[in-house]
């Protein structure tokens, strides 16, 4: 048995894939717009003009898999409940990580030696999905 996070970026989910591309090396394994999909939406099952949106998508971050798609709305993602958490080698590996995650985002916790990790912080990106980077000591 196998979990895996799938997330619903509501027509963002491109600029999220460029996003986690550039800054963490992600690698899109799989992309399917609605307009490809061999059945069509039901009708209202989809917002007007989101034929180029994103239905499904697959991508690795280091070993990990994650799905995500645009969704069905066109409400603003709201990530909460979660975090992904991103395990780094060394602390200037965290720091790179941290600050990449960080660029156009929030700071929850900011990045710092804990008792159980030399380096660990928490950091909302600019799509609300929080993160957590840590060192394992």
């Amino acid at each position: 048995m196998q979990v895996q996070n799938y997330l619903f970026f509501n027509g963002r989910c491109e600029e999220a894939l460029d996003f986690y591309k550039a800054k963490l090396g992600a690698q899109v394994s799989m992309l399917m717009r609605f307009k490809d999909s061999p059945e069509p939406p039901k009708p209202g099952m989809c917002p007007p003009g989101s034929e180029n949106k994103i239905m499904h998508s697959s991508f690795k971050i280091g070993d990990t898999e994650l799905m995500a798609s645009d969704g069905m709305t066109t409400e603003a993602p709201v990530f909460k409940g979660f975090a992904l958490s991103l395990n780094a080698a060394n602390e200037a590996e965290a720091k790179r990580l941290f600050d990449a995650l960080g660029d156009g985002g929030e700071v929850q916790m900011p990045l710092g030696k804990t008792f159980f990790s030399p380096s660990f912080g928490m950091v909302s990106d600019r799509f609300g999905v929080l993160w957590m980077v840590i060192v394992m000591a």
